[in-house]
């Protein structure tokens, strides 16, 4: 269901001026400005083209381990997955960013590994050397949400420029993509691993621009990253929040511009 889809911005472009490269979520002054939502809005270009975050919103990363706790080799899995597949998704995030402040990038693979060798340890199955290659092996095929193709077809037939921008390695994406056989769907796999740095910084956001030549009013952000989608916001593109559990808004300068429960709804808000 759409949510606050005219909001004001007065936190959402705190500070920021859209246009400069070294802008950070991470080193925003936390100055206010007084433009409103629907200001903002009458003066902004179509929607031309449609940028999703991957995991999380087009896969579902439980899905590894949900998945292996259902196969009778896992038994001991049963009933610690949600655990797992939570404290594995809450690391990988927390790394990447970690990575990104202190410059010490290594591509998502490794963090998705470390991250899951924690969660292992936390919940007690790090002495499970095969469960562990299960679950890696699992994640190169993370089921899509049930909406996400029709969803995307959608958009393709509005005639609407379509990708993913993802802390993803390209080898990883590919294998995502190629899985949920979503790939005729999308225009452009946009990885973080072209500029060496994870979101939300700039840089990685400039990659929409520079691959498809379109002004940052002209593209709709979809993340269910409340922070990814709040930063994306700041950066100037409109956003929407894909809030599946339904968890409060995060404290940062800005918000996201609409706030969803799943994805039917992109296809109507980005004028396809």
């Amino acid at each position: 269901m759409l949510q606050g889809s005219r909001r004001s911005v007065s936190s959402q472009h705190a500070g920021v001026n859209p246009r400069l490269a070294s802008f950070s979520a991470f080193s925003v002054a936390a100055a206010r400005d007084n433009l409103s939502l629907s200001n903002h809005w009458e003066g902004s270009m179509p929607i031309t083209t449609c940028v999703f975050d991957a995991y999380g919103t087009l896969f579902d990363v439980a899905a590894a381990a949900r998945q292996a706790a259902s196969e009778p080799d896992f038994a001991a899995l049963k009933d610690s997955w949600p655990q797992v597949a939570d404290h594995w998704r809450q690391k990988q995030l927390g790394y990447s960013w970690l990575r990104a402040v202190t410059h010490a990038h290594a591509d998502f693979w490794e963090v998705t590994q470390n991250a899951l060798d924690w969660a292992l340890e936390k919940t007690g199955h790090d002495g499970d050397p095969a469960l562990r290659a299960r679950l890696l092996a699992l994640y190169w095929e993370l089921q899509a949400f049930p909406e996400v193709p029709t969803m995307l077809r959608s958009l393709k037939e509005a005639g609407l420029n379509t990708a993913i921008l993802s802390n993803g390695s390209p080898e990883m994406l590919e294998g995502a993509v190629t899985s949920a056989g979503i790939g005729g769907s999308l225009d452009a796999l946009l990885s973080v691993e072209s500029v060496g740095i994870f979101k939300p910084d700039a840089r990685v956001y400039d990659l929409v621009g520079q691959h498809f030549g379109c002004a940052k009013d002209e593209v709709l952000f979809v993340s269910s990253n409340g922070w990814d989608a709040a930063a994306a916001t700041g950066y100037g593109f409109t956003t929407a929040w894909v809030n599946r559990s339904g968890d409060p808004t995060d404290r940062l300068p800005w918000t996201p511009v609409h706030t969803l429960q799943e994805l039917t709804e992109i296809p109507a808000l980005a004028g396809a």
